[in-house]
């Protein structure tokens, strides 16, 4: 599998039960991607990276709640509880996570006007982290994907993995949702349209 590498979205702490944006069952994922990680030769994680104060959080908008939406200059946001601000234990990965295995980590989201859900992208469309010019260096054609949360994070960086050329495929075993007003089955029909596989 030199061509193919496997990509670890956002398993830290504030995404995991007793976090600050809990997804429900977001440790069930860990020792499933354990079990992947031994199987890539190639392993990327991702690491959601907030400064204190960033725009995606709602107490930076006064008179506004977390998973209300506003629009910013690049589309509409939601608003999120504060979470994985940088250097916090909420911003490390889970302690059950073999993430020492890690041949790089892509921080995201410490640009404090602009959110960062997909690996490859800001929430621009057009600022790049760097990960695409990395996997191709390398070449690496296929991902696989897992983590949190499936319906944003994970189908973001997965749909762009696909605008970008890679082959990708996502392991729903791995992932867990927060499904915010139906966006469950909207990110994955549009992970689907995309040309995602789905396992």
């Amino acid at each position: 599998m030199a061509d193919e590498a496997l990509i670890v979205i956002d398993v830290q702490n504030d995404f995991c039960p007793g976090g600050a944006l809990a997804v429900a069952g977001g440790d069930e994922v860990v020792p499933v991607i354990n079990g992947l990680i031994e199987r890539f030769d190639h392993v990327v994680l991702t690491q959601d990276w907030h400064p204190a104060g960033h725009s995606s959080f709602a107490s930076s908008h006064p008179g506004k709640a977390p998973f209300e939406t506003i629009e910013m200059p690049y589309g509409t946001q939601t608003l999120w509880p504060d979470h994985c601000v940088q250097g916090t234990k909420g911003a490390a990965f889970h302690d059950g996570l073999s993430w020492d295995r890690a041949e790089l980590v892509i921080r995201k989201g410490f640009r404090k006007s602009i959110d960062s859900y997909s690996a490859f992208f800001e929430n621009d469309h057009e600022t790049p982290t760097g990960l695409s010019g990395y996997l191709r260096e390398r070449g690496i054609t296929r991902v696989t994907l897992a983590g949190l949360a499936t319906d944003f994070c994970v189908a973001y960086s997965a749909i762009d993995a696909r605008r970008q050329g890679f082959v990708a495929t996502v392991i729903l075993e791995g992932c867990r949702a927060i499904d915010l007003g139906g966006s469950l089955a909207a990110m994955t029909a549009k992970m689907k349209e995309a040309g995602v596989t789905l396992v």
